[in-house]
């Protein structure tokens, strides 16, 4: 099921037109905050603001809270044993601790604890990537499974039934990433999160020297749109649609794909593009095909 059942006609803009070159202004340029009442959404910059949008009445219910925790607790009977043996196989394969704990921001700007099951080798000295791809990170023998089936992301249901997080909602984001204050608590899974699912290997296909400023500018902002126009219509069928279609991996890579496409075509007489594979020999994104048909100065195409 595509993520567009899920997210109404006002996120059309984060899609992507495909007759356009970038995404538009209001999505990249502003920056969203949270207003007093702690209910609203508002998208503004230094010159003007427009109105807030109201959470859905399913999105701040007690309701949602009730449905997180007994979905959580009726589960643990089949949860417990998978938490044993994924534990038991990340504490074999490699040397370090099973839990992965890392700050993130949650409901109204609040930082918590985040556990995950470690994917990546453990050295304390040092840093990780702030923005992961399928290459720049060292993983531990299990860990590109535990990652690609989203088993990294099981202990999180510890976190919903502490309270720092709920089911469905926006993925929380590191104190780095964060462009907004969200007004609800943030999600296992959401509407973003079935858009950006496989982001990495996308990720990957981008310049090293400019993968900070595509995450930045295009990731952020569309996987801000996407949540935030799913949270003021989110139904508790809304929301068990997008849990299902999670548990069945049925992702919806359109929108990432579309956004680096146009991102590669504003770029395309200046970039070389590494392949999907990641092979050391890159080859040119197809979008980029008809400028190096023609004969291009050696100043036009650069290799990174």
């Amino acid at each position: 099921m595509s993520t567009k059942s899920y997210v109404p006609e006002a996120s059309e803009s984060t899609r992507i037109n495909r007759s356009s070159h970038r995404i538009p202004s209001q999505v990249v340029d502003k920056q969203p905050e949270l207003l007093p009442s702690r209910k609203l959404w508002i998208v503004s910059n230094s010159s003007k603001s427009s109105p807030g949008k109201h959470l859905s009445d399913w999105s701040q219910s007690g309701a949602k809270r009730f449905f997180d925790c007994a979905c959580v607790i009726s589960m643990l009977p089949i949860l417990i044993p998978v938490f044993l043996l994924i534990g038991l196989a990340v504490r074999i394969t490699s040397s370090g601790p099973v839990l992965f704990l890392q700050k993130r921001m949650g409901r109204h700007g609040r930082e918590f604890t985040i556990f995950k099951f470690r994917t990546m080798i453990h050295n304390s000295d040092r840093a990780h990537h702030p923005v992961s791809t399928t290459c720049n990170q060292l993983f531990t023998p299990v860990g590109p499974f535990l990652r690609r089936y989203k088993l990294d992301e099981v202990p999180q249901l510890l976190n919903v039934l502490a309270g720092h997080m709920s089911l469905v909602g926006p993925r929380p984001k590191l104190p780095a990433h964060a462009i907004s204050n969200v007004p609800c608590r943030a999600g296992i899974t959401g509407a973003a999160t079935i858009a950006f699912a496989r982001e990495e290997s996308v990720l990957d296909r981008v310049p090293k020297h400019l993968l900070e400023s595509f995450y930045h500018s295009v990731v952020l902002p569309a996987k801000q749109q996407l949540d935030e126009d799913y949270m003021v219509s989110a139904t508790f069928i809304s929301d068990l649609k997008l849990i299902v279609d999670s548990v069945l991996r049925r992702w919806d890579d359109s929108i990432i794909e579309g956004l680096f496409e146009s991102w590669a075509q504003q770029h395309a007489e200046t970039l070389v593009v590494p392949s999907r594979t990641g092979s050391e020999n890159a080859i040119i994104h197809p979008v980029m095909r008809t400028h190096i048909d023609r004969h291009a100065s050696a100043g036009e195409i650069r290799a990174y």
